[in-house]
């Protein structure tokens, strides 16, 4: 793709989002959102490839699903109400049809179907916006209305999800769709903190977007699309196979990296409001996730594959030094639990 129609194009992804989160109308909102699919659409199938056509088709038709229910449900309400501000979202039936709406745009469970066949037909830089910077405008959107959310739906949903992520990412082979599993045990742990305190829902949204960037650049840096690939990292690049198994161990909650952080604080949380039930079950979950990452973390560092390996490729590849920004991220999500009473005083 020519590079000025990449910018362009990644500035039309930025723009949508930030329209989404600093609007007060619905209808400028579902513009936002519009603008901002509209536009990752031709960055997923810029590669000419069957299962990038194939992501494509899948993202874009169930983006389009998601926005036309978002936009009936504010027709429905601005209806009853006589209001398109977004604050005033009060009409039941439109309130649930926005949550299952704004939960398939993330891919919360049970909607998540869409999320992992995306990332795998997708490459890491898209997969690393789909995952992250997708997440902004829904999230944004439902940080506007959470006072509107029937709190029992979002609870199931993060318990489905949580689950639903240990689960998936146990019998997964590729990458990025481990990732995607993550991602939707992430978004579990969000939803689940969502209508109970949201100065813990942004703090868990961004440890999990410093967390989750560097491991897709890792990835990239070291072209390890499966497992498999991992087992030669520490002998072709031991620079990036140390943070990246600490890095995974924090993506999965052990103490005491940055990652145990938001979910000590979120089970803390549900416990005050006496739901322990759902908060053992949600604890249970993340040690799904947890052993995942550990295995993961184990075949990239622990791993010596012989030198008479058949894939000749991965032993011409020449390692790049990590960048500022990428060992920044990774620092930061190994170090901030000891300042945690810093963010929830």
């Amino acid at each position: 793709m020519n590079p000025t129609m990449y910018s362009i194009i990644l500035s039309n992804v930025a723009i949508g989002t930030i329209i989404t989160m600093t609007s007060h109308h619905w209808l400028l909102a579902w513009i936002g959102l519009e603008l901002n699919t509209l536009a990752i659409v031709p960055i997923i199938a810029k590669q000419h490839h069957p299962r990038a056509t194939e992501a494509t088709t899948k993202y874009f038709l169930t983006q389009e699903a998601a926005s036309a229910m978002i936009l009936f449900a504010s027709t429905v309400n601005a209806w009853t109400t006589g209001s398109w501000d977004i604050s005033q979202l009060t009409y039941p039936p439109a309130c649930a049809l926005l949550t299952l709406a704004l939960s398939m745009k993330l891919g919360l469970a049970p909607l998540h179907f869409w999320l992992p066949e995306v990332l795998q037909g997708t490459s890491m830089n898209t997969a690393l916006i789909i995952v992250t910077w997708q997440k902004l405008a829904p999230i944004s959107l439902m940080f506007m209305v959470h006072n509107s959310i029937n709190p029992m739906i979002m609870l199931i949903m993060a318990m489905i999800s949580t689950l639903t992520g240990g689960w998936g990412g146990l019998n997964q082979t590729q990458m990025r769709k481990i990732m995607a599993f993550s991602s939707i045990a992430h978004l579990g742990w969000m939803a689940g903190i969502l209508t109970l305190n949201q100065n813990i829902l942004i703090l868990n949204l961004s440890l999990y977007i410093i967390m989750t960037a560097p491991m897709f650049l890792m990835l990239k840096y070291t072209t390890s699309k499966t497992i498999k690939d991992l087992t030669t990292m520490w002998t072709t690049s031991p620079q990036i196979a140390a943070p990246l198994m600490i890095l995974l161990m924090s993506l999965g909650g052990l103490p005491p990296l940055t990652g145990f952080m938001p979910k000590w604080l979120i089970l803390q949380e549900l416990v005050t409001y006496n739901l322990a039930p759902i908060a053992t079950i949600m604890a249970i979950s993340a040690l799904l996730s947890l052993f995942f990452y550990l295995r993961l973390s184990y075949i990239a560092t622990l791993t010596m594959h012989p030198t008479t390996t058949k894939d000749s490729n991965k032993w011409r590849f020449q390692p790049k030094p990590l960048t500022t920004p990428t060992m920044t991220l990774t620092m930061l999500s190994l170090l901030l639990l000891p300042m945690t009473p810093l963010f929830c005083p």
